[in-house]
C-alpha cells in the first residue's frame, strides 16, 4: 500500500471524488486549491483532498473509498497519513459531512468530535436533494480533532 500526492490531472479521479461530494461544481471549488492524495494498493482504492483553512487548521474536503473496497481500512489509513504528515504544521484537523449514519460513525471512530452544524447547507448549496440511507442530507455537520 502506498499513498501518493496527486499534483496534476486531479479530475482523472472525478468518479471517486463524486462518491463523497455528488456535485462536480462543488468539487471544483476546492480541488485545485487543495492537496490531493491517492491511496494505491494494486490500483487506486481511495482519494482525499485537504485544504489549509488558516489558523493552523487543515480541512478534509473530500475523502472517498471505491465502494468495492470500503470497510477495509483505506479511509482510516488516509486520515492517519494526514495526521502524521501535518501534525507539526497544523493544530486542528476538521471535516464537514452530511448528517448520515454512514459517515458520522466513521469520523467518530477516527477520533473526531462534533463541533458545530451549518443549517441547510445541502439544500442551499446543491442543485438537487442528496440522500444517504434513505435520509435527505440538510445540515453540514463539522467534526474536529487536535493533531
Amino acid at each position: 500500500m502506498e499513498i501518493i500526492e496527486v499534483k496534476q490531472d486531479k479530475k482523472k479521479y472525478i468518479d471517486l471524488l463524486l462518491l463523497a461530494d455528488e456535485q462536480e461544481s462543488m468539487i471544483d471549488c476546492y480541488l485545485e486549491r487543495g492537496t490531493m492524495y491517492a491511496l494505491t494498493d494494486n490500483g487506486v482504492k481511495a482519494v482525499c483532498v485537504i485544504t489549509d483553512e488558516g489558523n493552523l487548521t487543515l480541512e478534509i474536503k473530500n475523502i472517498a473509498v471505491n465502494p468495492e473496497y470500503q470497510h477495509n481500512g483505506y479511509g482510516k489509513k488516509l486520515i492517519e497519513f494526514i495526521e502524521e504528515n501535518y501534525r507539526r504544521s497544523y493544530k486542528t484537523l476538521k471535516v464537514g459531512t452530511g448528517d448520515s449514519p454512514l459517515t458520522i460513525p466513521f469520523y467518530e471512530k477516527c477520533g473526531f468530535k462534533e463541533t458545530y452544524r451549518v443549517k441547510n447547507f445541502f439544500t442551499d448549496n446543491y442543485d438537487h436533494p442528496i440522500f444517504e440511507c434513505g435520509k435527505q442530507l440538510i445540515d453540514m455537520v463539522y467534526f474536529e480533532k487536535e493533531l
